[in-house]
């Protein structure tokens, strides 16, 4: 089915709890697929933005949820899902029975198969489907899903996941499987990030003309998708969020939390989650996590661009 192919979606409404720079985008993309889609999220500048695209919007989730057939929530951790779901004014009250709640949160997996138990014991089903990709691919409604849980959940969800993903990875019959696959892919985009922060800082260090730095190692051996994409937030001198320090340090923390439990070594993650608590420390954590490389810089006294102007 094509993502914009407008009125075949019509009888289904969807809710979407959190429109930050991630939860936005997938709010417009099941828009733009025909899927009645309300808009909820803490900030209301965020509701009328959506409302000025054509969603609808609602003051508080429990009301967005209210008669909706599925639910995607996009907050930050397994903590805030929980709260949704079951605090003061959750939404697990208000979802009508046999509605599909899609968990996009990263959190420890364990976490998820938890709140999965407990959302099905009211009659509801629970998707446990993590995303990957960025702001740029939710726009687009390209980005990667890790999902897993019962066949009933995956057919509920299917309308979303369609208009939301280029990929859709089904991962397990179990909450928790999709979870753990993302932390999979955190651990490493993690550690990535922190390497090329480590080496950009580095080059500055030696002198060495970055932008050509940034052109060689680009087209070498030595390049990762998170050097080639984070390396010129470092090249310009900006460190306007896209992905925060932030989301490392909570990421990361899992991961560690996780390897403890099993007794599993991860000392490259030990080693980047220093970094990312440093930045933080540092009062960045709401930037760029590129902010590592000004970590290394103050470290070392390496030179880093300063922010070009604009315009």
């Amino acid at each position: 089915m094509s993502k914009t192919n407008a009125g075949r979606q019509n009888a289904i409404v969807a809710a979407v709890v959190g429109l930050g720079s991630m939860g936005m985008g997938m709010a417009k993309s099941m828009h733009r697929a025909g899927i009645d889609v309300i808009g909820c999220d803490i900030a209301p500048a965020a509701v009328d933005r959506f409302i000025a695209d054509g969603g609808r919007g609602a003051t508080t989730a429990a009301d967005a949820a209210k008669g909706a057939d599925i639910v995607v929530s996009v907050v930050v951790n397994g903590a805030q899902t929980e709260a949704i779901l079951f605090g003061p004014n959750g939404i697990a009250d208000t979802m009508q029975p046999g509605a599909v709640f899609i968990s996009s949160a990263t959190m420890d997996p364990a976490v998820a198969w938890d709140l999965a138990q407990r959302v099905e014991a009211l009659g509801l089903h629970y998707l446990d489907a993590p995303i990957s990709g960025g702001a740029a691919k939710a726009a687009s409604g390209e980005l990667t899903i890790m999902a897993s849980g019962s066949r009933q959940a995956f057919e509920l969800a299917r309308p979303a996941l369609d208009a939301m993903a280029g990929k859709v990875y089904e991962l397990g019959d179990a909450a928790g499987a999709g979870a753990a696959f993302k932390m999979v892919n955190q651990l490493l985009a993690g550690v990535h990030i922190a390497a090329a922060c480590e080496a950009i800082a580095f080059a500055a260090k030696q002198g060495l003309d970055l932008d050509k730095v940034y052109e060689v190692i680009t087209a070498s051996a030595g390049n990762s998708w998170m050097f080639e994409n984070r390396v010129p937030h470092v090249l310009a001198g900006d460190y306007t969020p896209l992905s925060t320090v932030e989301i490392f340090v909570k990421d990361l923390g899992i991961v560690q939390d996780m390897a403890r439990a099993e007794r599993y070594p991860v000392p490259l993650v030990a080693a980047a989650l220093q970094m990312y608590l440093a930045a933080s420390g540092a009062g960045m954590g709401h930037d760029d996590d590129a902010s590592l490389a000004r970590i290394y810089a103050s470290l070392s006294g390496a030179r880093l661009p300063d922010a070009k102007p604009k315009g």
